[in-house]
């Protein structure tokens, strides 16, 4: 095996190089796993938008389910799974909103549509029919004809700040290498787990 580095944010970086050149279809995906605040859990795919040492970025309607979850529980896990490099990253930690710079700045960047369909959505709610969203689509298109589509102040991101990391790569005979990191004051403590 390759030398392990000492930092989980540097073995993120490089894990997910790897994928970015591997997976055909969405290597940022992962799964957002949030829990209400009496423990019941739920978990679904989202897209990585933005990481850095402070934590990883998604972003949503703050009136969704995962929303509501986090506001009533600030803790989650984030899980990256990559079948063609037979690779995973399970992530744990506290979530806190994005600031309103970053979140206009992604914002200004997702495509016309993109931008209409967050107007648009009432998500995580019930919806009568495909032609209904469809409808709302089209309203906001009317109500936004140009380019100039202002954020909603129901939609920004959350950053979940790990506490701790674990890398798993699968070895055959399942064999597999297990590494964690914890946090610890500023730094990490790192070991392994048998498999």
């Amino acid at each position: 095996m390759a030398k392990v580095p000492t930092d989980p944010f540097e073995f993120f970086g490089a894990w997910l190089r790897d994928a970015e050149s591997t997976e055909p279809v969405d290597p940022n995906a992962m799964i957002l796993a949030t829990s209400t605040a009496d423990g019941a859990p739920s978990a679904r795919t989202v897209l990585l938008k933005a990481w850095d040492t402070q934590g990883f970025v998604f972003y949503t309607n703050l009136d969704s389910r995962k929303s509501a979850e986090i506001k009533a529980n600030k803790r989650a896990a984030l899980l990256f799974y990559w079948k063609s490099l037979n690779r995973q990253i399970r992530i744990e930690g506290t979530v806190s909103p994005v600031a309103d710079a970053q979140a206009d700045a992604y914002y200004a960047t997702r495509p016309r549509e993109s931008r209409l369909g967050a107007w648009a959505s009432a998500q995580s709610r019930p919806l009568a029919s495909r032609e209904e969203f469809e409808a709302r689509c089209a309203e906001m298109d009317a109500r936004f004809p140009g380019d100039d589509i202002p954020r909603p102040d129901f939609w920004s991101g959350w950053r979940v700040s790990p506490a701790s990391f674990e890398f798993w790569q699968g070895v055959e005979f399942r064999l597999h290498d297990r590494t964690v990191f914890t946090r610890s004051g500023e730094g990490w403590e790192t070991g392994k787990l048998y498999p």
